[in-house]
């Protein structure tokens, strides 16, 4: 699973960095890497969403990291990395609460 040492690098990241998105360990994350363990279905699917690539790419089915064609690559700065990582921490209550917010502040011009 080289693919993933790959995107985790391309995007300036540490090991620790990306266990701590996944809720695993920092030697779990190493041992993806280094194809002695694989990561389970919902590992997979958060590194997917966060890299913006296919399954597919991160377990070396396919060469094309881009998840579509149509979509252009995007990542996400480790100030946005750490963001969801708080938001994750949160109950579900305050992430309502930073929710509603944000709605809010998208609906008024100039927030």
């Amino acid at each position: 699973m080289n693919n993933i040492k790959l995107l985790r690098t391309k995007r300036g990241m540490t090991q620790q960095n990306l266990a701590d998105l996944l809720n695993v360990t920092q030697q779990a994350v190493h041992k993806y890497e280094n194809g002695l363990s694989e990561p389970d279905i919902q590992s997979l699917k958060a590194m997917s969403a966060l890299f913006n690539t296919s399954i597919d790419y991160l377990v070396g089915n396919t060469e094309n990291p881009r998840k579509n064609d149509y979509v252009t690559d995007t990542y996400l700065t480790q100030e946005e990395l750490a963001h969801i990582q708080m938001y994750r921490r949160l109950s579900s209550y305050r992430r309502n609460l930073i929710d509603l917010l944000l709605k809010d502040c998208l609906q008024t011009p100039g927030c």
